[in-house]
């Protein structure tokens, strides 16, 4: 919380493209980070070959989620869209969705190993019985599901919030705003941390009929766990 919210805070401000494009840099550099020190850990980075290409693959989903993000301060600036209804599109609209989406990118290019060498599946008693494929993409895509839903939403309440604060008129001060706009924020981002990491349990089940044949043809247990990460 005390590194996520002043990132969330200057990332919220649409103003000129390069701000925007160096402030969203480093919010998914540290996100991307976060990612990668709480995978599952099955797939060993004992080798160069894969800490390269998870550092590789970590750089080019922040790169891109960047660009993404400033892509539409870009075409606003370049072509001169200043209406009212494209200045709340691209700077209120657009960026909850963008990040939602790029969150959970950046957990799915970070974490690509595990869907594709496997993580650990283990029976009831906690013995690993095998490494699959499968129970790696269905923890990433819960992981990123995660992600999306709490940047998302961290993003797009405190905006329609504002919107309809600024056009009430609640706040007769308008430096009032930025203050109650950091309020609102923060609440969102402590009410959503709890949720997104509850949304799928941290020990996800996995049911037999969905796994390897070898996995199966191995035991008779029916039901299997594994370690999503976070």
């Amino acid at each position: 919380m005390p590194i996520t919210l002043p990132l969330v805070i200057v990332s919220s401000v649409q103003r000129q493209a390069k701000h925007s494009f160096f402030c969203q840099f480093v919010f998914h550099s540290y996100t991307t980070a976060f990612t990668l020190l709480n995978g599952n850990g099955t797939p060993k980075a004992e080798e160069y070959s894969l800490q390269q290409k998870q550092i590789l693959l970590g750089l080019g989903a922040v790169s891109y989620s960047a660009c993404v993000g400033a892509l539409p301060l870009v075409f606003m600036n370049r072509y001169t869209l200043k209406s009212s209804l494209m200045q709340l599109i691209v700077r209120r609209l657009l960026p909850a969705p963008l990040f939602g989406l790029t969150s959970a990118f950046n957990v799915a290019m970070v974490r690509s190993p595990e869907f594709d060498n496997g993580i650990e599946v283990m029976d009831r008693n906690g013995k690993v019985v095998g490494v699959s494929k499968k129970a790696g993409e269905k923890a990433v895509r819960e992981t990123a599901l995660s992600r999306a839903a709490l940047f998302g939403t961290t993003f797009f309440l405190p905006e329609v919030f504002m919107y309809f604060v600024q056009r009430a008129r609640f706040v007769k001060n308008p430096r009032a705003l930025g203050p109650v706009r950091m309020f609102v924020i923060m609440s969102v981002l402590a009410g959503m941390l709890p949720v997104s990491f509850s949304m799928f349990p941290q020990c996800g089940e996995i049911k037999r009929a969905d796994l390897e044949p070898e996995i199966v043809s191995s035991t008779e247990e029916t039901e299997f766990f594994y370690n999503r990460g976070i």
